[in-house]
């Protein structure tokens, strides 16, 4: 795949109904665990991780094309035959993918930390939230650019053009910093208890980033002037 380009979904059907049931399975799931999550946030965010992991790689193997599979090949002889458009992706690169995701947690915690998550309590909270947030948007990015840094630099920078994937980034990542602004008001609410709000904006900006970025806002470029 070329770096700074919009990723192009896997054209075959059941990627077309994974690409409309994915953020309906995701914010259903949500959901049906928000009154588990306001009663005990640790236990509830912990217990729906796995989920999660089994969610974000079927969407990636059914909808995403895997890193280097749009590499340039050497030309071969023409055959008669059709070429498949999509393969099966391997276990070793989905594996890949998901390690790779899983270290990107203790600096996602860091970032939590630094913009004002509690220190010296609710760390636990803190580091599952960062987990759930990475595989949201971290993992499916990994697992379509791998290590490629040019691409890499383009998406850290938000120069990358706005897609599907991209957009569900952004809008993750926006969606934790406006869902920290419930918590200090004055309601005494239960679901303002931290990470509640915040876990609760990922979703909802990942879902609305990704269905923005995928449509509307498709192939058009973050403007910072």
């Amino acid at each position: 795949m070329k770096n700074h380009e919009t990723v192009t979904l896997v054209p075959t059907k059941i990627a077309c109904i994974g690409r409309i049931a994915h953020p309906a399975l995701l914010l259903s799931a949500y959901y049906m665990s928000f009154t588990d999550l306001v009663a005990s946030p640790q236990y509830t965010l912990q217990n729906t991780l796995l989920p999660l992991t089994a969610l974000q790689v079927a969407y990636a193997a059914i909808c995403l094309p895997v890193a280097g599979s749009n590499a340039p090949r050497p030309k071969r002889a023409k055959r008669t035959s059709p070429k498949p458009t999509w393969q099966v992706p391997s276990i070793s690169a989905t594996l890949i993918a998901l390690i790779l995701t899983a270290l990107t947690v203790p600096f996602i915690t860091m970032l939590m930390l630094l913009c004002g998550a509690p220190l010296t309590s609710h760390l636990a909270e803190t580091m599952l939230m960062s987990a759930h947030l990475a595989l949201l948007a971290i993992f499916p990015l990994v697992y379509i650019y791998g290590l490629d840094s040019a691409a890499w630099l383009s998406v850290t920078a938000l120069r990358h053009p706005l897609d599907e994937v991209f957009g569900a980034y952004v809008g993750a990542f926006l969606g934790a910093w406006l869902g920290a602004v419930p918590i200090p008001l004055d309601w005494d609410r239960d679901w303002q208890r931290w990470p509640i709000t915040i876990v609760t904006g990922i979703y909802l900006g990942y879902v609305g980033g990704k269905a923005l970025g995928g449509s509307a806002f498709y192939g058009k470029r973050i403007e910072f002037d």
